[in-house]
């Protein structure tokens, strides 16, 4: 599409008034090389020496590419092959000491985050599944940058509930090894259905097996460019015309990204892997999904209406962006990660969302369950009945979703959580009260819905 010289000064607005930024610049890096041994350690080492290898270029390119085109891009970040499957020819009992090895390289790559201590157990758990899913907490809590997740769930296979109910039990244990921090551990872990391959945002980025040697992938954002769009567009329009400035808005906003994961890939010599739509929000005021929805009539984010508006947003924004590059990947969407968007803040503190709601938001859009504390004293059933209703909204729609969620030891419902940095703040969430143990406790696999006899 050819762009006047308007909507390019146009572009320049956003990037200067309006929040709009390549949120993350993420290498994927294949360590299947890397495994083979029945030591743990020889294993980490050789980790550690490929990502430093392959990665150590990455901070300095990302710099040069974001002073050269004067475009912000915020985070620089790794996501590796899933460790259960680098790890399994070991005879360890934990994969610490690889998490640590991960961490020091990302340290050294001048990273954030680094994605890939990740098992995918939608079908069942094997030996190397079962210890990395318990070495868990231990990770977590040896690292800074390293972020797990698990897929428990897929379309195809149904719900393997032996694994979510682990996973109820794995978060609550991190969530106390950090209780002088809130729990934040929680904030690097994620439980998915139908995880993608390609997702360059963290705490659910890997590296999957489908992928190349190496690739970049991008994540683009901008909600307080779409909020700014509409309310340039003012009340008196349609919802029609709404759909059709989002999408046209979001156009410009992948085109972005596009432009800088080529220029990346090729002063890095690596292959361009994806560009990923979503709209991811930030702590800071006026760069909010949450006020992209208030943008469109809503009083507050979470009152009736909330799921329709969010889910025009959803569609007209992967409509825009599909038309802007060829290759879309990860989750693709909109985010609604509660600590990390000030609006969502407000609504979840004066009780215009709830848990409930987000569950049916989750639905339309992309992710799921993101960031929302819950009391501390949340039982792991509780936890495990939270995701299963979540891996169950993923299954049977045939998308993605995820549970990041944080019980918060010694807190309480309404109480105020600060985190600080891009994880923001958080409102603990009330749980439902009557228990859902009999039920998650029966365990087995909830089957594939039938949607997924597609041959």
């Amino acid at each position: 599409m050819w762009l006047s010289s308007e909507e390019i000064f146009e572009t320049v607005r956003m990037i200067e008034m309006e929040h709009l930024d390549v949120r993350t610049v993420t290498l994927g890096i294949n360590l299947l090389d890397c495994a083979g041994s029945s030591d743990v350690k020889t294993v980490a080492t050789r980790v550690y020496d490929k990502v430093v290898r392959t990665a150590g270029g990455l901070a300095a390119v990302v710099k040069e590419v974001s002073d050269d085109f004067g475009i912000p891009i915020v985070n620089r970040r790794i996501s590796v092959t899933p460790v259960a499957y680098v790890a399994a020819a070991t005879d360890a009992k934990d994969y610490t000491p690889i998490a640590e090895a991960l961490d020091r390289a990302a340290e050294v790559a001048g990273v954030d985050f680094l994605g890939g201590f990740s098992a995918l157990v939608h079908k069942g758990v094997n030996p190397c599944d079962d210890v990395l899913i318990s070495s868990i907490p231990n990770a977590l809590a040896a690292t800074q940058r390293v972020c797990a997740s698990v897929n428990c769930a897929s379309t195809r296979a149904g719900i393997n509930m032996d694994a979510i109910v682990r996973m109820g039990e794995i978060v609550v244990e991190s969530a106390w090894r950090s209780a002088d921090q809130g729990g934040i551990y929680c904030g690097r872990l994620v439980v998915f259905a139908n995880v993608p391959e390609d997702n360059p945002f963290m705490a659910g980025a890997m590296h999957g097996i489908g992928e190349a040697e190496a690739c970049i992938n991008v994540g683009v954002s901008g909600p307080g460019v779409v909020r700014a769009t509409l309310d340039r567009l003012g009340r008196d329009c349609d919802l029609g015309e709404v759909a059709e400035a989002i999408k046209r808005t979001s156009f410009k906003i992948t085109r972005t990204g596009e432009l800088v994961g080529r220029e990346v890939s090729r002063r890095m010599n690596v292959r361009f892997g994806i560009v990923d739509l979503s709209l991811a929000p930030t702590p800071a005021r006026g760069d909010s999904v949450a006020e992209i929805l208030e943008s469109m009539g809503l009083e507050r984010c979470g009152t009736h209406g909330s799921t329709a508006a969010l889910a025009l947003l959803n569609d007209a924004v992967k409509k825009g962006g599909a038309m802007a590059s060829s290759y879309v990947g990860g989750l693709s969407g909109a985010f609604i990660p509660v600590s990390e968007d000030s609006a969502m803040v407000d609504a979840a503190e004066c009780g215009a969302i709830s848990l409930d709601k987000l569950e049916a938001m989750t639905a339309v859009c992309s992710v799921g369950l993101d960031m929302v504390a819950v009391p501390g004293d949340t039982t792991p059933e509780t936890i495990a009945a939270i995701m299963a209703d979540e891996m169950a909204i993923g299954v049977v729609n045939g998308k993605t979703t995820g549970v990041r969620i944080i019980p918060v030891p010694g807190r309480q419902a309404g109480d105020r959580v600060q985190y600080g940095g891009l994880l923001g703040e958080a409102i603990v969430m009330p749980v439902n009260r009557f228990s859902s143990a009999g039920f998650v406790r029966r365990k087995g696999r909830i089957p594939a819905p039938i949607q997924s006899l597609t041959n």
